[in-house]
C-alpha cells in the first residue's frame, strides 16, 4: 500500500517544478510518518534540479530541510509521538553496519540514502524529498526540534546549519580563536552566528563592503573585504580556522595565506573541481585544507539542541509553493536573506 501525496517536482533536467502527485509508503513498524509545515530551499535543489552533479532522477522532488509534526507513528517507534514537533535533513538511510555508522557518522556510509534523488528497491524507484505535504522516514533518521524555535526559521538548521556546525566541533573551536568564515550567503550566516555561540572571535570575510556590515548585524566581530589587498597582506597569518562556504570553484591561495601555521581551512560550499593552489603555502606553515559533509544524526541533535539553548535559527524569507521557480532564479543572483522557506500549507491536496 502507499499514499498519495501532494509535492512540487522538476519533471526533466533543468526544468521549472510543477504540481505532482508522488506516492509515500505506508508507515511501517519503525517509521514515522510527518504532516510537513516548512521547508527549507538549499542551492543544492538547484543544482540537483538542474543535474550538475550527474545522479539526479525525474522526475526530481527537493527539499532536505523539512519539519513538521508527527501524525504516525510505528510500533517499535519509542522517541516520537503523534503531535511532536520534528524535522528530517539530508538523509533517511544507512547502512548502519560500517565504521561510519558505528561511529555516528552515518553522512559518510557508502549505502548512505539521500532525503532525495537516492535509489531504492534496487533502483528502480528514487527517494522524494520536502517540497511535498508530508514524508515516511525511519525514526533514526527523525530529528527532535526544540519547542522554542521558530518552524520555519528552524529548517534550514537541517542543512546549513549542521554543515556549518560540524566543522567548528570537529575542530574544537572555541574561546580564544579567531575564526574567519568566508563568504555570507545560507551557510554563511549560520556560520556567523555558531562561532561566536561558540565563543570564537568571529571575522566575516566578504568582497561586499555591505554584506560585512550584515556579518556585524549577525554576530560578526570584524570584517575583513578580501579584494582589499593591503587588508590581506595585514591579516596573514593571524587565523586559527577559516571556514569556507563559497558555492562555486574560486583560487583559494590567497585565503590559506590567512591562516597561521598548523591552521586549518575547512570548504564546505564548492562542491565541484577547484582550481590548482600553490603547495608551498601548506608545507612551509604545516597548514590543512580540509572538508566536510553535514553530520551524522547524533550531531545533527546536537547541533538542535545547541540552537535551542542559544536561540539561534535562520534569517529566512517564507514563500509560497508556487513561488519556487521565481525564487531558484533569486538565489541564482544571489537575492535572499539569507534563506528562503516554503510554506507548505501553500500546496494542497
Amino acid at each position: 500500500m502507499s499514499i498519495k501525496t501532494a509535492a512540487y517536482a522538476a519533471k526533466k533536467e533543468g526544468a521549472d517544478l510543477e504540481s505532482h502527485t508522488i506516492e509515500r509508503r505506508e508507515p511501517g513498524p519503525d517509521d514515522v510518518q510527518i504532516e510537513i509545515s516548512n521547508c527549507g530551499v538549499c542551492h543544492s535543489d538547484l543544482h540537483c534540479v538542474n543535474n550538475d552533479w550527474g545522479f539526479s532522477a525525474y522526475p526530481l522532488v527537493p527539499g532536505h530541510e523539512i519539519i513538521g509534526h508527527v501524525t504516525q507513528a510505528g510500533k517499535n517507534v519509542t522517541k516520537f509521538k503523534e503531535g511532536d514537533k520534528v524535522g528530517v535533513g539530508c538523509m533517511v538511510d544507512s547502512c548502519q553496519n560500517c565504521k561510519a555508522c558505528n561511529d555516528n557518522l552515518e553522512q559518510f556510509c557508502p549505502d548512505m540514502v539521500m532525503t532525495y534523488a537516492s535509489p531504492i528497491n534496487d533502483g528502480e524507484d528514487f527517494t522524494y524529498g520536502g517540497y511535498s505535504k508530508r514524508i515516511v522516514t525511519d525514526q533514526k533518521f527523525v530529528l527532535s526540534i526544540p519547542d522554542n524555535l521558530d518552524m520555519a526559521a528552524a529548517a534550514p538548521l537541517l542543512c546549513a546549519g549542521i554543515t556549518t556546525y560540524s566543522p567548528l566541533r570537529h575542530w574544537n573551536i572555541g574561546k580564544g580563536d579567531k575564526v574567519g568564515v568566508i563568504g555570507l550567503g545560507g551557510l554563511g550566516h549560520m556560520g556567523v552566528k555558531l562561532a561566536n555561540a561558540m565563543g570564537a572571535e568571529v571575522t566575516m570575510i566578504t568582497t561586499s563592503p555591505e554584506k560585512g556590515e550584515d556579518a556585524k548585524k549577525l554576530g560578526a566581530h570584524d570584517v575583513l573585504i578580501s579584494t582589499d589587498d593591503n587588508a590581506m597582506e595585514k591579516a596573514a597569518e593571524s587565523f586559527d580556522f577559516l571556514l569556507n562556504t563559497i558555492p562555486v570553484a574560486h583560487e583559494i591561495d590567497p585565503y590559506v595565506a590567512l591562516l597561521k601555521y598548523d591552521g586549518t581551512m575547512c570548504m564546505v560550499g564548492a562542491v565541484e573541481p577547484m582550481p590548482g593552489f600553490d603547495g608551498s603555502s601548506l608545507i612551509f606553515r604545516r597548514k590543512t585544507v580540509a572538508g566536510s559533509l553535514i553530520g551524522g544524526i547524533k550531531e545533527t541533535q546536537e547541533m538542535l539542541d545547541f540552537c535551542g539553548e542559544h536561540n539561534i535559527t535562520c534569517d529566512i524569507e517564507s514563500i509560497k509553493m508556487d513561488e519556487i521557480n521565481k525564487a531558484f532564479k533569486r538565489m541564482e543572483e544571489g537575492d535572499v536573506k539569507y534563506r528562503f522557506v516554503i510554506d507548505m500549507s501553500s500546496l494542497n491536496e
